[in-house]
């Protein structure tokens, strides 16, 4: 069976979960819908300030619309937040204060927060630098949340859970909504006072509901990921209660500004037609997925989620098992991407990450994810991540060249020499 042959087979069988997606698109729509309508949205909004940013009207109406679709009493949607981990970065340090302590309820956090938490680098003004202790509870052997462990982690100390809903570069489940939930009813009830905040990034319009309407106190993420609509050039958000919104946008201004300043150059259409697009553009990234993870479960490679599973974020891992094929498969997608595509993806460092890191990015905004890209570490299983994607026939153009580069998993070849022997 060729590569063209997988893919008309994934494309028939995945029809059931692609009309659901298509009605999970309309219903989130309709909530972006409603917040224009509800704060008049017009072209007057569209029109940005230089300088300081004071008055800026359509990036104050922003905020109000962006809190209304995240379920959030305030929200801080900036052009001046240089990625998701900056923005996350802005909210932690918003929120704690030295002799406080962190909690991560899902294991190891993402690698670019550990030198935000002072995990490696030492000296850079971490939140260990400033006296804030960190603890991590960590997976289960079968990689889940201990929910038991859970029920008496939390101390008077404890003064934040940081809930990365996305795998990140592990290979775990990603968090629903429905976990989320349970997580903060869990915490909550031990200590009503800690701040229940999530790591959106990935997240944003999966479901039905954001981690605010269950009651997260936080969230934070980028706009080069889902609520971009795969158009904003730069930018992140935090939203949720207005006292801690506020504390983070102080981090990222200072104290006395926080979220009055911060020009937005022109980019307020963007941001808001990025916003409008999001629900769609995050619909044809869950098609992606699914596409992507049937083909290789069918070649014999594990693959996370599994094929029909619901999904929790736009990312699809799969193992590949070594490094040539890791690089192989990330070259392949370069060469059919709009951007770039005559680039040879290399393993290189990457500020903030451990690990060398192989990436196909042939973006048109440069690092963004809410377009087609794949990447993955240089370690051990050797498992690329594949994100994104603006329509899911794209994806599928792509993946017939990652198919004929990396060939069949160790689990189907070892079938085939069994029925040759």
């Amino acid at each position: 069976m060729n590569s063209t042959t997988y893919l008309q087979t994934a494309e028939q069988d995945l029809f059931p979960i692609f009309s659901d997606i298509d009605s999970l698109v309309k219903q989130n729509l309709r909530r972006v819908l409603d917040a224009f309508r509800e704060h008049r949205v017009g072209v007057h909004h569209f029109a940005g300030v230089t300088g300081y940013g004071h008055d800026d009207l359509g990036r104050e109406t922003l905020d109000k619309v962006f809190a209304q679709v995240m379920g959030a009493e305030a929200a801080a949607v900036r052009v001046q937040f240089v990625s998701g981990t900056h923005a996350i970065a802005c909210a932690l340090f918003g929120t704690l204060r030295p002799g406080d302590e962190m909690l991560s309820v899902v294991g190891s956090p993402y690698d670019t927060l550990e030198e935000v938490i002072g995990l490696r680098e030492e000296g850079q003004g971490s939140l260990k630098d400033f006296g804030v202790s960190y603890r991590e509870l960590p997976l289960t052997n079968t990689g889940a949340i201990d929910w038991r462990g859970l029920e008496s982690a939390i101390t008077e100390k404890t003064r934040l859970a940081l809930i990365q809903r996305s795998c990140g570069y592990s290979w775990r489940a990603s968090l629903s909504i429905a976990d989320i939930e349970k997580i903060v009813k869990i915490v909550k009830e031990q200590n009503p006072r800690t701040v229940c905040f999530v790591d959106n990034c990935y997240g944003e319009f999966i479901e039905d509901r954001e981690p605010l309407v269950v009651g997260a106190d936080l969230v934070a993420g980028s706009l080069i990921k889902n609520p971009g609509g795969t158009i904003v050039p730069a930018g992140g958000y935090v939203a949720g209660r207005g006292d801690l919104v506020e504390a983070a946008a102080c981090r990222l201004t200072a104290p006395g500004i926080g979220s009055s300043g911060g020009a937005t150059f022109e980019q307020n259409r963007l941001l808001f037609q990025g916003l409008f697009l999001a629900p769609q553009m995050v619909g044809e990234a869950m098609k992606g997925n699914h596409l992507t993870a049937y083909v290789f479960d069918k070649l014999g490679y594990p693959v996370n989620p599994l094929p029909f599973e619901k999904r929790r974020d736009v990312i699809q891992g799969i193992r590949l098992g070594s490094p040539e094929k890791l690089i192989s498969f990330c070259r392949a997608i370069q060469q059919y991407s709009p951007v770039g595509s005559y680039l040879d993806p290399v393993p290189a460092p990457m500020p903030g990450y451990e690990s060398q890191l192989v990436m196909a990015g042939g973006t048109f905004i440069d690092g963004a994810t809410s377009e087609f890209s794949a990447d993955g570490p240089l370690r051990e299983p050797y498992v690329v991540f594949c994100q994104g994607g603006t329509h899911w026939t794209h994806v599928a153009i792509a993946l017939e060249a990652a198919i004929e580069a990396v060939g069949f998993g160790m689990e189907v070849k070892s079938q085939k020499s069994k029925v040759k022997s």
